[in-house]
């Protein structure tokens, strides 16, 4: 396995990003025509703001992109784990490796279950944007996996601007239900990219 580049603070640096496009699209498609950026890493860290900059990065070199978050398909603050991997390779990653469009289910966060079904067409590169993206049983769609860091005090702070106090119980516990996928999974370890923000 190769060394993986760090490229140190800011997860919107313009640097990381240009590098993480132009090694995109330097590697080949292993999800029919369409090349898979992972964008993995704990809460908190980056993730969101990184993914959606590649995904402005790679519509700027002419290609099109789909930006889609893990968020939207979690079954709740218990939702990462393998029933996770194995719904998005279901309804994102297989149809899109045989030319079919993506049919994914939305998890409505308030009703506390999955609601409507959404679509889209291949499109050249997809991000794959959050915890759990970078998990074995989708690795073999991937043609790149970017890992984002950042200290724990930092991505907590960030967690409760943007969620409320009222979240903290629940962010601690998904903190160390990641702690045990990423060990599983060996993300960091197997990531192409390290970006460090805070």
């Amino acid at each position: 396995m190769q060394t993986p580049t760090d490229h140190g603070d800011s997860a919107d640096r313009p640097t990381a990003v240009a590098h993480i496009v132009d090694l995109v699209l330097e590697r080949p498609a292993r999800c029919g025509a369409t090349r898979v950026v992972a964008v993995d890493g704990p809460a908190g860290s980056g993730k969101t703001t990184l993914a959606a900059a590649v995904a402005v990065e790679v519509v700027r070199r002419g290609r099109s992109v789909v930006l889609h978050h893990l968020d939207d398909q979690y079954a709740g603050w218990a939702g990462l784990d393998e029933a996770l991997a194995l719904r998005v390779r279901e309804q994102v990653l297989a149809p899109l490796a045989r030319g079919e469009p993506a049919r994914w289910q939305r998890y409505d966060w308030e009703a506390g279950r999955f609601d409507r079904w959404e679509s889209f067409v291949p499109p050249e590169v997809l991000v794959l944007e959050g915890c759990g993206s970078g998990a074995r049983t989708l690795a073999a769609y991937l043609s790149v996996l970017v890992w984002v860091e950042a200290a724990p005090d930092e991505r907590i702070r960030r967690g409760v601007a943007r969620d409320g106090e009222a979240v903290l119980p629940n962010w601690r516990a998904w903190m160390e239900s990641e702690q045990a996928h990423f060990a599983a999974n060996r993300t960091r370890d197997r990531a192409d990219l390290i970006v460090r923000s805070g």
